[in-house]
């Protein structure tokens, strides 16, 4: 099936671009929203003590426990918090929003629309970077869930050594559990997931400042020099410790990737009033007990805590780190919808599993898919600590590309000088750049996994979106100029009662399934509608600039629907509001044709042979398009024809 969609960026008469007008955040004060961000937004890094400080210090590259190398490491973390975190994300880039929506396909979108005029035409290499990001999200999201719900569960191991064998079922139960939900909504124990994450977030400051009052030396480590006093001493070492370092700082794409769920304030007021605080607290607290119980390395988060308050912890976090799946699933599904709409993606069955919010979705075949790796991932690596070292590949190389990202955004659209864009890409792919390289080592460690499913979507995304534009062009290149068909067949073919809407992919020559009729039917409707539905590089579009019409003449018309990236096409609802193209649409008169294309794989240029293959294999297995987008199943007519690319 063809996809009738077409990027639309910005449309000639695209309203103006406020973002107050077109974001959904919800009509709540700031400590509400805050307390939500809380609960969505910061369950990913919130979850990071549980395993960075032990993944530095038993992990992969393992270091001496003594006074230098905690003083460096928790010098190491708090200036990443800092610099990464906080100066980066969210002083910085939450103020790229794309109409109060973020993230790396939003961010390109935004590009687009400001810098690309009328036809909105991306540059080959920010598309790549757009898309790369997009693939090595998805790699984040299979490790996400595997590696914090298993850390959690090996919190048992404190409580009781005999509790190890019960790890991974546990583990696997939860998971398979949440991912079991999705199809219900989580709209009602949502409402739980702020006040249990600040429920986590005050223990861990408490279990942090018990542990400083011991030991209130730690509080130096905040000092830069340990940091560099740790590189002097063993350059290569602290370079790998890097690798480990990071894992404290997963989860600060989320911040933008979630601005659009609660908007740019409330995340800064819960990151720099609540969120970071209490992280930075509970490292200093780990650090501390570390200089005092050296063998505490084996699992320092929760030997932080006395032996009768470790089981309450335990499943405190190990209800946080289901609260961070959930967080990652969700954005899973919104960055699944944002694809599918911009055309990188084939068309997918999206559910709806709220009434009253937009971004409660629910995508099947996502959801299964992400659950299937995710055990595989736990069967395969058996502990939290073998899932780090895949774990931070995929986040420093999203970082580092979105600093490329932000730099064209700076540059091109902020319109800052050259020595400004000069420091702030210096700064930040120097850090991005080291802890990336860093994450390099560990590719034959389980590195290799993101690295191998970004390669995986990312072929998929572009393999799509290619095969999208020369199917495109090739139906383009056989179609009838729409003027001439009026005048030879308007006049000359019987007309019958009622109204006609063929769905074409481009606003411009007869559509296919046009062309099919008249030849095996003989007949024209009354009113020809031909439709083309415009995905436009913004997430809302205002209902009153929805309907874009002309009259062609002889009871045709020509109509384009504009939604943005982040709505539903409901093409039957949007007609309602068509006025100017004929009298009101009333469903039981009206047919809706569709093209069903069938391709055809040849060594035409433009794609290679297993590319065209992987695209028609796609093509094959989309969403119907009367599902996509919503039209009544008894008044839709599907025509086939070949398309060879």
């Amino acid at each position: 099936m063809v996809v009738s969609t077409e990027r639309a960026a910005p449309l000639p008469d695209a309203p103006p671009q406020d973002a107050t007008t077109y974001h959904h955040h919800p009509k709540q004060g700031l400590a509400r929203l805050a307390l939500g961000a809380i609960g969505v937004v910061y369950g990913d890094i919130g979850t990071s003590p549980l395993y960075a400080m032990k993944e530095v210090f038993v992990g992969h590259h393992p270091l001496a426990v003594d006074q230098l190398h905690i003083f460096g490491v928790v010098s190491l973390i708090f200036w990443s918090l800092l610099l990464i975190v906080t100066m980066k994300y969210v002083l910085l880039v939450l103020r790229a929003d794309n109409n109060g929506e973020g993230g790396s396909l939003a961010l390109l979108a935004l590009i687009q629309r400001r810098t690309g005029g009328a036809k909105g035409k991306w540059s080959a290499s920010l598309v790549i970077l757009g898309v790369l990001a997009t693939a090595l999200f998805f790699g984040d999201c299979m490790i996400t869930p595997a590696v914090s719900v298993l850390s959690a569960a090996e919190g048992l191991t404190t409580v009781e050594q005999g509790f190890g064998a019960f790890v991974i079922p546990i583990a696997v139960a939860i998971l398979v559990s949440l991912f079991y939900i999705q199809a219900r909504g989580t709209g009602g124990i949502g409402k739980l997931f702020g006040p249990i994450m600040l429920v986590y977030f005050v223990t861990l400051t408490v279990l942090g400042a018990i542990n400083i009052a011991g030991r209130p030396d730690i509080i130096a480590a905040i000092d830069p020099r340990w940091a560099f006093r740790f590189v002097a001493d063993d350059g290569m070492l602290a370079f790998l410790a890097l690798g480990s370092v990071v894992l404290a700082v997963t989860g600060a794409e989320a911040l933008y990737a979630d601005m659009g769920h609660f908007g740019r304030r409330p995340i800064e007021v819960a990151w720099l009033y609540l969120v970071f605080p209490a992280l930075m607290v509970n490292y200093l607290g780990q650090g501390a007990l570390l200089l005092d119980q050296p063998g505490a390395a084996e699992n320092p988060f929760f030997l932080m805590a006395s032996e009768g308050w470790r089981l309450p912890l335990v499943i405190l976090s190990m209800m946080a780190t289901v609260i961070a799946s959930q967080a990652v699933i969700t954005g899973a599904f919104s960055v699944v919808q944002q694809a599918v709409q911009l055309g990188l993606m084939p068309r997918l069955r999206i559910e709806h599993t709220s009434a009253s919010e937009a971004g409660q979705i629910y995508i099947p075949v996502v959801n299964w898919a992400l659950m299937v790796m995710v055990l595989l991932l736990i069967f395969g690596f058996k502990e939290s600590s073998n899932l780090a070292a895949a774990y931070g590949i995929a986040v420093t190389g999203t970082m580092f590309i979105s600093t490329l990202m932000v730099g064209v955004l700076i540059r091109r659209v902020w319109q800052w000088p050259f020595w400004a864009l000069g420091i702030f890409e210096g700064v930040f792919l120097s850090i991005d750049g080291a802890y990336f390289s860093s994450n390099l080592t560990k590719v034959p460690d389980g590195g290799w996994f993101p690295l191998l499913a970004g390669a995986v979507v990312f072929t998929v995304l572009t393999t799509w979106s290619k095969g999208r534009q020369l199917m495109i062009e090739r139906l383009r290149e056989a179609a009838m100029p729409i003027k001439v068909f009026i005048a030879s067949a308007a006049t000359s073919a019987s007309r019958v009662p009622g109204t006609a809407v063929f769905m074409t992919s481009t606003a411009e020559g007869v559509p296919h399934a046009l062309l099919h009729n008249l030849k095996h039917n003989k007949v024209l409707h009354d009113r020809i509608v031909l439709l083309t539905v415009a995905i436009a590089d913004q997430p809302y579009w205002h209902e009153d600039q929805r309907v874009k019409r002309e009259d062609l003449g002889h009871g045709f018309y020509r109509v384009v629907l504009r939604f943005g990236f982040m709505e539903e096409a409901n093409v039957p609802a949007a007609l309602k509001h068509a006025a100017g193209a004929g009298p009101e649409y009333k469903m039981m008169d009206t047919s809706f044709f569709l093209s069903r294309q069938t391709l055809i794989a040849s060594d035409r240029p433009g794609m290679a042979l297993w590319r065209e293959k992987l695209f028609a294999w796609m093509l094959r297995n989309a969403e119907s398009a009367m599902e996509f987008f919503r039209l009544p199943s008894n008044r839709v007519v599907e025509l086939g024809s070949q398309v060879e690319i």
